[in-house]
């Protein structure tokens, strides 16, 4: 059965990959041969609801009449998951619609009849647990095209108000609303710090400033946006500034990293060739990943291309990740040849220094966010979804407080202001770490 290895690679694909949100969707299916199509993960209370609703359904075929027992919805659970995979290895021809471990919704033997061929139900959920939304396409060489509404939620302990955020994400908009608190305090600081050491602040100062704004406002807006998905399935509107937010902070993040990384405006007023070729790689990257961002947070699974542009995304934001040392090495680099000649040995190891410290700072922060909070959305229950969105927030703050820290605009830097005997140590060190080389 050729609908076997894509339905293997669809499971295993998205048996990892966390879904963000649960809104009231209404895709269009046109013309799908798909054998399955994912349209919702969803982390269900005792007291949550699947309603599903289909219209203007249309099934083209090669069959003159084919079977509509063989298409239909269902709910699985990441539990069944590997039972289904394994009665498809059993047999080639096995239709998932038959399984035992699946939540049958219904089939298109239920619809109504033609010319209206819709159909509408509400589904009670029966056992809590994170399931996905699918429909499957059993029926060999045919294609189908629907109106789709989705509507997933929870309701509350006195089953009145629904809660469209998913078991796991419903403390989200609190979460981000306290941490945009944190950052509009920590701007104030910031500010504080700058008017009070004029002399001392240079132009990559106020860029640093103008990332916390940004921050500050994305997660502002990401709060005020999952909270309206949560009392009323729909973002109204605050989605379009989180997404223009999200983009100014993500580019502005890389641009400070780079260019406090290359020593600009603290250590040198201009940049080189090589280093304005990198911030002009860097910054389209990021803004074609911002574009494929949008592409997945405003449509869905359901859609052909979602995994490639999920695959686009993920490549994109590694190269970035990459680029962003090198400036770093490029600065250490650049130091230790210039501590053999200019005679400052003390200002050189410190600044030596300072830039390995903040070579650790940024390869532990791009770990942190892209592996181990990639592993704590894909273990953790689905009740403490909003877990690995904490520890990336903490990651966050603890990566902006601690640069911030150690390029603060102050006039003793401890790593700039040096007396003669600081002097002496630092050339004993260098000449050690030479003959160490």
């Amino acid at each position: 059965m050729t609908k076997q290895p894509i339905f293997f690679f669809f499971f295993t694909l998205f048996s990892v990959l966390s879904l963000a949100a649960a809104e009231i969707k209404t895709p269009r299916i046109t013309s799908d041969s798909r054998a399955m199509i994912l349209f919702e993960r969803f982390g269900f209370t005792h007291t949550g609801h699947a309603a599903i609703t289909v219209s203007s359904v249309s099934v083209v075929s090669t069959l003159s009449a084919p079977d509509p027992s063989r298409l239909g919805f269902f709910l699985l659970s990441q539990e069944s998951l590997i039972q289904v995979l394994l009665e498809l290895q059993q047999n080639p021809s096995f239709c998932v619609l038959d399984s035992k471990y699946i939540n049958l919704l219904f089939t298109f033997r239920d619809l109504s009849p033609p010319p209206n061929s819709s159909y509408s139900h509400s589904y009670p959920i029966t056992f809590p647990n994170e399931y996905s939304l699918f429909f499957a396409n059993c029926v060999p060489e045919s294609k189908v095209s629907m109106d789709v509404r989705t509507e997933l939620y929870n309701l509350d302990d006195q089953g009145r108000v629904k809660d469209y955020l998913s078991a796991g994400l419903t403390q989200i908009p609190t979460l981000y609303f306290l941490f945009s608190v944190i950052y509009f305090g920590f701007l104030g600081f910031w500010v504080y710090i700058c008017c009070t050491n004029k002399n001392s602040v240079h132009r990559i100062h106020l860029l640093m400033a103008g990332l916390l704004v940004m921050k500050a406002l994305n997660l502002i807006c990401a709060a005020e946006d999952k909270h309206y998905v949560k009392v009323s399935g729909t973002a109204h509107g605050w989605d379009v500034l989180f997404y223009i937010f999200q983009f100014i902070r993500v580019v502005l993040l890389f641009t400070v990293i780079i260019l406090i990384g290359t020593g600009w405006s603290f250590l040198k007023p201009f940049l080189q060739e090589r280093e304005k070729k990198l911030l002009m790689t860097v910054i389209p990257l990021q803004v074609l990943a911002n574009v494929a961002s949008v592409v997945i947070g405003e449509t869905g699974p359901f859609i052909k291309d979602w995994v490639t542009w999920n695959q686009v995304f993920l490549i994109v934001d590694i190269i970035c990740c990459c680029a962003i040392i090198f400036p770093i090495v490029w600065s250490i680099r650049s130091l230790r040849e210039t501590s053999k000649t200019d005679g400052k040995a003390a200002r050189n190891l410190a600044k030596l220094t300072l830039f390995r410290q903040f070579y650790i700072v940024v390869i532990g922060y791009l770990y942190f966010t892209r592996i181990v909070v990639f592993a704590l959305r894909t273990i953790a229950a689905y009740k403490y979804q909003w877990v690995s969105s904490a520890a990336e927030e903490i990651a966050n703050l603890a990566f902006y407080m601690t640069m911030f820290y150690m390029f603060m605009p102050v006039e003793k830097n401890q790593y700039f202001v040096l007396d003669e005997e600081d002097e002496e140590a630092a050339e004993m060190a260098l000449r050690d770490e030479e003959f160490e080389l």
